[in-house]
């Protein structure tokens, strides 16, 4: 009887087809951005990560990851936000690798309970690196005298304007070896007995292709979104784009609010720039 009188309800509440949320979690990962640089961070990620879970009766939730990395600690908060939802909800989280997810990048899709790629993706990476510049020579080529004053010792250690003191170099080194333990038991945990052949090798920052990813135990198969969730809940799956809200209040919000004080745009266009051109840099190390 039931099924007799389906067909003469409206078509949202007689359509029985699986529905799968979708979140896209793109860019390099840093704390902070700006109107006109977004990037991926836990602010910008869980609301988008809230919705997905929040779908009752999804069968599982899929995450796209596109990104070379950046911040180790927003990484991590990304992670952990996506296993905790999923425990929450008890959804399996698949994560599906487009262009590179690497370094921070890899340990988001790490959260998947499997990891999809293409053959040609870029995944691993699996290491910790810090980068700058000095300008000691230049200042002095300049005319210009460095003035630092402090309370403590060790308050203006790695100024690029002075020159590198060996004990600082190590300071920095024995912060990377903790925050790169971190990183390798997240790993661990994660992947299990996959990556037990593979062995300690994968844990020197070098990266490969998705193709190669499978055999490291990185990542589980090839395959793409469209046709990995046909085959899991059947050809007349739909997929549920999650979309950051765009509401008219939203929108005026950001003209508002969002954007940069006429005197402010000068004064953080040199900062802007080089903060491009790390963004650049990470993403050029892979090709792209």
């Amino acid at each position: 009887m039931l099924t007799s009188l389906r067909r003469f309800l409206p078509a949202r509440f007689r359509d029985t087809a699986p529905v799968v949320p979708v979140v896209r979690l793109a860019g390099t990962i840093m704390a902070a951005g700006g109107p006109f640089r977004p990037v991926l961070s836990l602010a910008s990620a869980a609301p988008l990560l809230k919705k997905a879970f929040a779908v009752k009766k999804a069968p599982a939730v899929a995450i796209i990851v596109n990104s070379p990395g950046g911040s180790p600690v927003q990484s991590r908060l990304i992670y952990r936000r996506i296993r905790d939802l999923a425990a929450e909800t008890n959804k399996p989280v698949l994560v599906f690798v487009e262009d590179v997810a690497a370094s921070g990048g890899y340990m988001i899709a790490c959260a998947g309970e499997e990891i999809i790629v293409d053959p040609s993706s870029i995944v691993g990476s699996i290491g910790v690196v810090s980068g700058g510049f000095g300008f000691v020579d230049a200042i002095g080529k300049l005319g210009i005298e460095r003035r630092v004053h402090t309370s403590g010792e060790n308050k203006a250690r790695l100024d690029p304007f002075q020159p590198e003191r060996p004990e600082d170099i190590e300071h920095l080194k024995a912060l990377q070896r903790e925050v790169h333990e971190t990183f390798i038991d997240l790993v661990k945990a994660s992947r299990g007995a996959r990556i037990e052949a593979a062995g300690e090798n994968l844990f020197t920052g070098q990266f490969w292709s998705g193709k190669r990813g499978v055999e490291l135990g990185l990542v589980d198969r090839v395959g793409d979104l469209r046709g990995e969730l046909r085959r899991r809940f059947g050809a007349n799956v739909k997929m549920l784009q999650i979309q950051p809200a765009r509401g008219l209040f939203a929108r005026r919000a950001g003209i508002a609010a969002g954007l940069p004080a006429p005197d402010a745009i000068g004064a953080g266009l040199g900062l802007g720039l080089l903060q491009a051109a790390e963004e650049r840099a990470l993403w050029a190390r892979f090709g792209l």
